[in-house]
């Protein structure tokens, strides 16, 4: 029983004693309660450097004026209002005896200054910790917690090194990653230097150019006043995103509807390795390490592979050597942020996935508890460094680093007699080599006909997909994917890191995209998609360098990494689709070889697989022995 216990609490799945459920509480019982536990200061305006003021909530465990360890929470999002999520989370953090800070970036709501994605993390976010830690209630050290956005811009701060930063609990953060490892997503704007439309729903509701103001000369009290009942959020003309996002050109998707230009405008303008991306607030790779971190990642979030990439680099590059030792990652199997869905029976799209409970609180502030309070017993070093969900086999394991140290490459060859196109071809995926003759799988492109987005991962995108292990069967019916299919397996296979696909592929378009899908396959046919990723062949040698292909010529091309977690059962089958669209989560390449996202004329490509001797086409999979 003993060693049970000892083994949930390595886990999370303890159940912590001062855990408490204010889900339950209606609004006005969530505002009494605050008033009760907590002193607070509503929009108070913390000056940045250039003199701008960001508002901010400070809410104090009542009658304490410290020292006190802090925990701040950095938004774009409307949270300094009296909302029921902002009062929750305030209330846990000063039950634990916890100062906890709410601000908004600059340009949102009260705060003052022009908006950009991810606030200036550098400065804004320094200026932030310096006010923090010279607050009288202060002890000097701070925590910084967040979901996505509220997540993101924690990365390059991190690069900082600021000394009151002494810990970090970012959740589903890839959107703040630039580029790390073979990932040059920009902020999750790419994918295989193929733009994801998710951010451009998501920019016409955050972006705001025409947002009003309060005069500058308005004091804290008549601010903590107006929020009561004016919080500045806008209200958009509701828009039909599955038909909006079709639009061509794909520049003029905001506008066409009489948006002003904005953020979109120029990002969309951007090439994968614009300088532009460097002048934000994007992390790349090349920046040290200096923050011990949590990191709370999920199978099916729109930038999984990223995250891990990055993880991996935080414990690598040492820039600060306590910071690097003490990084810990939990991989859930739930859509962006729903971290606290987790629990028994639990589903993922279309697939059952048994007891995935975690206690998410209990950690984080575990966690804050051993670098804010000191607490060393909270979060102890024992603590495993990666602890993931293996779907297929339903349930938490644990391990030392990513991929799993037991993890070791198997590589599974396309192969077919020419005749993959659909489910009812003759794609197969074995481990035998192909000989040297095979004839390759040809299918048409059309971009006004594309492959439509079933499940997988994603977020933010007004509707238009819903992330999860959704069935593909009815993709898989269609004669423009081909699919390769291995045979039932006799024995348990465990995939858990990065799996890479290398591919031969031809076309008679100067370029076209190419879309790989990793499928588990239950006994009754069922196809449970487990992750995908994508390339525009005219950046095979490079983002940096685009080249259009030649008629019918072969190259080689590597799309990004797929990563994931997941044990193939006995029965089950593994499965590749290869395809040249995957809409509306990622944007149509048109084929013309031309600027794609500013062109409205299309052509249909005639795409072909290789995979024949030199031109063996496969994927290398992280097979856990």
């Amino acid at each position: 029983m003993k060693k049970f216990i000892v083994a949930a609490v390595a886990f999370g799945l303890a159940t912590t004693a001062l855990a408490q459920d204010y889900t339950s509480y209606s609004d006005e019982a969530l505002a009494r309660e605050l008033a009760q536990r907590a002193d607070t200061t509503m929009i108070a305006m913390v000056p940045m450097r250039d003199g701008v003021g960001l508002a901010t909530n400070i809410y104090l465990p009542k009658g304490t004026r410290g020292p006190l360890p802090t925990i701040l929470w950095k938004t774009p999002y409307n949270e300094l209002s009296y909302k029921a999520a902002t009062s929750r989370r305030a209330l846990e953090a000063v039950k634990r005896g916890y100062a906890f800070i709410v601000q908004n970036e600059r340009g949102r709501y009260y705060s003052e200054g022009e908006y950009e994605i991810l606030g200036h993390p550098a400065t804004d976010g320094y200026d932030t910790l310096d006010w923090i830690a010279k607050q009288p209630w202060s002890n000097g050290k701070v925590g910084t917690l967040g979901c996505s956005s509220s997540a993101e811009w924690q990365l390059q701060l991190a690069a900082q090194n600021h000394p009151a930063h002494k810990a970090m609990i970012p959740m589903a953060s890839g959107a703040g990653i630039g580029k790390v490892g073979p990932f040059q997503e920009q902020g999750n704007w790419y994918t295989g230097g193929v733009p994801r439309t998710l951010f451009f729903v998501w920019l016409y509701g955050v972006d705001n150019p025409l947002r009003p103001q309060v005069p500058s000369e308005l004091d804290q009290e008549m601010r903590s006043r107006l929020v009561q009942y004016n919080d500045l959020a806008a209200k958009k003309p509701e828009v039909k995103w599955p038909k909006q996002i079709a639009t061509l050109p794909v520049d003029k998707i905001l506008t066409s509807m009489g948006e002003p230009p904005a953020t979109f405008e120029r990002f969309i303008a951007r090439t994968p390795a614009d300088p532009a991306w460097r002048k934000g607030g994007l992390y790349h790779d090349d920046m040290g390490w200096g923050v011990p971190a949590l990191w709370f990642n999920s199978w099916y979030d729109v930038s999984i592979g990223p995250n891990m990439a990055l993880f991996n680099h935080a414990r690598a590059v040492k820039s600060d050597a306590e910071a690097s030792a003490h990084q810990y990652a939990v991989i859930a199997p739930n859509p962006h942020c729903q971290f606290n869905k987790l629990g028994p029976d639990y589903s993922s799209g279309d697939r059952k996935l048994g007891d995935a409970s975690f206690d998410v609180d209990g950690q984080v502030y575990g966690f804050f508890d051993r670098w804010l309070k000191g607490d060393t017993k909270a979060f102890p070093d024992s603590t495993p460094a990666v602890r993931y969900f293996a779907m297929g086999e339903n349930h938490w394991k644990a391990d030392s680093q990513w991929p799993p140290k037991a993890a070791k490459t198997v590589r599974m060859y396309l192969r077919s007699s020419g005749a993959a196109n659909s489910v009812y071809g003759d794609g197969k995926l074995l481990r035998d080599a192909p000989p040297a003759v095979e004839a390759p799988d040809r299918y048409s492109y059309d971009p006004m006909n594309p492959t439509q987005t079933i499940g997988g991962g994603d977020c933010c995108n007004g509707g238009l997909v819903t992330a999860g292990a959704f069935d593909q069967r009815v993709i898989e019916a269609r004669n423009d994917v081909l699919v390769y299919t291995s045979e039932p397996l006799t024995e348990p296979m465990e995939v858990s890191g990065f799996v890479n696909a290398v591919l031969k592929i031809s076309s008679d378009a100067k370029d076209t995209d190419f879309a790989v899908k990793l499928v588990d396959v239950a006994p009754d046919g069922t196809a449970y998609i487990l992750g995908d990723t994508i390339l525009r062949a005219r950046y095979r040698d490079g983002f940096d360098r685009p080249v259009m292909m030649e008629k019918d010529r072969v190259y080689t091309i590597r799309p990004s990494p797929i990563t994931t977690s997941n044990t193939f059962q006995p029965g089950h089958r593994i499965r590749v689709e290869v395809t040249s669209s995957n809409f509306p989560k990622f944007v149509r390449n048109l084929n013309t070889g031309g600027d794609n996202e500013r062109e409205t004329k299309w052509v249909v490509a005639r795409n072909a697989v290789h995979h024949a001797g030199d031109d063996a086409s496969y994927i290398e999979l992280p097979v856990v022995q």
